[in-house]
Parts: C-alpha cells; sequence; structure tokens
C-alpha cells in the first residue's frame, strides 16, 4: 500500500519518532511506501507532500518538532471549500490508500470526520502536551513538557528566596491542568491554578501571605487556562482555525492583583512554547515509538477508523469517534492532593 502521513496541530517532542517508527516497520517488515503531507491538514488539501523512505527518518528518534512541519489548518473550517472532497480527490490522484494522521484533539477530530463522513481511511495516533485526550492514559509530548515546566520551577525557587519575591510560572493547559498539576507538584509549588477548579483571588493572597509569615518566598503555578471566580477578559474574536481563543497572560493579571493586594513583589514567567521544544524525554520517545509500530499494524490490518491508544502498559486500538468524544481533566480528589503543600 500507499501510505500518508502528517502531524497537525502544535509541534511537540516524540513526533519524529512516531514518523520513525511507522516508516521502519512499514518499509522493512510489510513492504509499503509512504508520503508525508506537509504542514498537518493543509498537505493533502493542497497536495503537497514529499517522499518517506528508511533514508528520510535517519537519525530523527532525538529531535523535537516534526519533520513534516504542522499546522492548524481545518479541513471543515469556514474559509476551506468542500475540503473533504478536495482531500478525498487528492488521495486518489496521488494513489495513496489510506491516512495516519498524529495529532490531538483538534487532528483527530477532522480524521475522525473524513472517516465517518467521508469514507476515507485514517488511522489516528495521539499526541498532545496538554494529556488531554480521554480514550489513551498518556499522550507523548507530556512527559517531556512536565520536565521542562518542572526545571523552571525548581530554578525559581533559589531566585524567589534570593530577592524575597512572588514568582508566578505559566504553563500550556487550555482545559486541562495536567501540566501544571504535575509540573507544580514535583517542583514543589506552594498554590497550582488549573482551569479545572476557578479559584478566588482573595484566598490567593491570603497564601501567599501565610507564605511570607514562615520567611519563604512563594512560587505559584498556573496553567494558561485558570480562571479566577468570576473570569478575566480573553480577548473576544482571537480566534485559530478551530474556533479556539489564544490564551495567555493569566500569570500577568495575578502578577498585578497580588503585587497590588499584598504589597509583595511579584514576577511572571511565562514558559509557552518553550514546553513544546527540544529533545523527548525516554518515556516520550518509547511511547511514540509503541504507538508508530502499532499504528502502521492497523494499517496493515485494515483497522481503519480506530487510535493508538495507551491503557495501563499497553497499546490498544479504539474507535476515533471515542478519541475526541471528551477531554479527560484534572479530577477534584487529584487536585485536592496537591492542597495539601498549598501556602
Amino acid at each position: 500500500m500507499r501510505i500518508g502521513l502528517l502531524t497537525g496541530g502544535g509541534d511537540c517532542p516524540g513526533l519524529n519518532a512516531v514518523i520513525r517508527a511507522v516508516v521502519r516497520k512499514g518499509v522493512e517488515v510489510f513492504g509499503h511506501e509512504f508520503v508525508g503531507y506537509r504542514d498537518g491538514w493543509r498537505g493533502p488539501l493542497e497536495n503537497e507532500a514529499r517522499p518517506l523512505g528508511v533514508p528520510e527518518v535517519r537519525g530523527i528518534l532525538p529531535r523535537g518538532g516534526t519533520i513534516l512541519g504542522s499546522s492548524r489548518t481545518n479541513p471543515f473550517g469556514d474559509s476551506v471549500e468542500d475540503g473533504a472532497r478536495t482531500i478525498a480527490a487528492n488521495l486518489e490522484a496521488a494513489g495513496v490508500d489510506g491516512l495516519i494522521a498524529i495529532g490531538g484533539e483538534d487532528t483527530l477530530g477532522a480524521a475522525s470526520r473524513l472517516y465517518s463522513e467521508a469514507g476515507l481511511n485514517v488511522i489516528g495516533v495521539p499526541k498532545t502536551i496538554d494529556n488531554d485526550l480521554g480514550a489513551t492514559d498518556y499522550t507523548f509530548g507530556f512527559d517531556t513538557a512536565v520536565n521542562i515546566a518542572m526545571e523552571a520551577i525548581d530554578r525559581l525557587h533559589t531566585t524567589a528566596d534570593s530577592h524575597h519575591r512572588v514568582l508566578i510560572v505559566e504553563v500550556m493547559g487550555r482545559h486541562a491542568g495536567w501540566i501544571a498539576f504535575h509540573a507544580g507538584l514535583a517542583g514543589g509549588a506552594n498554590l497550582i491554578l488549573i482551569p479545572e477548579q476557578p479559584f478566588d483571588i482573595e484566598r490567593v493572597c491570603e497564601l501567599v501571605g501565610r507564605r511570607y509569615d514562615a520567611h519563604f518566598a512563594p512560587i505559584l503555578v498556573v496553567a494558561e487556562g485558570a480562571q479566577p471566580i468570576g473570569g478575566v477578559p480573553q480577548g473576544e474574536g482571537n480566534l485559530d482555525a478551530f474556533g479556539h481563543i489564544r490564551l495567555g497572560g493569566i500569570a500577568h493579571w495575578l502578577e498585578g492583583e497580588i503585587e497590588r493586594r499584598t504589597g509583595k513583589e511579584t514576577r511572571a514567567t511565562v514558559l509557552g512554547h518553550v514546553q513544546r521544544g527540544g529533545t523527548p524525554t525516554a518515556f516520550d520517545r518509547v511511547l511514540a515509538t509503541r504507538f508508530g509500530l502499532h499504528a502502521i499494524d492497523a494499517v496493515d490490518d485494515g483497522r481503519w477508523g480506530k487510535m493508538t491508544a495507551l491503557r495501563g502498559t499497553e497499546i490498544e486500538l479504539v474507535d476515533l469517534t471515542e478519541a475526541t468524544a471528551e477531554l479527560k481533566t484534572v479530577p477534584a480528589e487529584l487536585y485536592a492532593e496537591a492542597e495539601t503543600f498549598f501556602g
């Protein structure tokens, strides 16, 4: 068969490991041929691809990002005319028998619709640093992002104590606070704020004061999607192709509020895309590789409309519709465990 690969949405460490595993096993074990579509769904929409063989994937295992490029192109977006039909026609013209789509909620949501509504042969591989896909225990990219954030928190502890400042670390997490929770707990944060739990700014300031009463400067970790009770403005109309508001700025809002209310010098650090970059951890390299191996197995078996998922220590196949049915968020009881260390 001739198989297409694409990587959509935000990049993350481990994407190249998937590509490598798919191509190596697909070529050397099954004898398939591969093409890599550039920049997510834009590739099959505009028929822009590159050949992918074993020589093209040598040495890419430790590399961050994706050799195929990525984008947030939505084949069902308002700016795309008849995207499903265009993709189907381009795949047929190129002799491509099916696609492996590597991405998060939006990329796999589009893949699910292309399979169910347009009848295209699609297999999904889950990636997102947010770890918020409900059908899999973990997504690759998450472990690397957590370790990057944890190291930043570790480094900020010393400067917080040296200057007696409140330091706020903003990490990614639109609807789910998994990075903030794991990095904050591992990094010894004095407060973790996540989207699942709207916070009381007065309570935040009280905890800051308690930390100073103990003669230590506090470290706060906040997910980009965290909100105070009542909310704050988020730049209406600033939307991406999938209709999401571009978040960011909650740390700076907290910076101003805490300093104004407590009189304590406060500084915000926004990690942003640093969390997405660089070489993947061993965990993410292994998980991404296993996802790739099982994805090409599914292709060879003709099990289209599925996504690879980690369940315990095993890789299973689940329906694409299940993969995007609901987001996995931080449970209240898990967050309560971290509250022991607040203040």
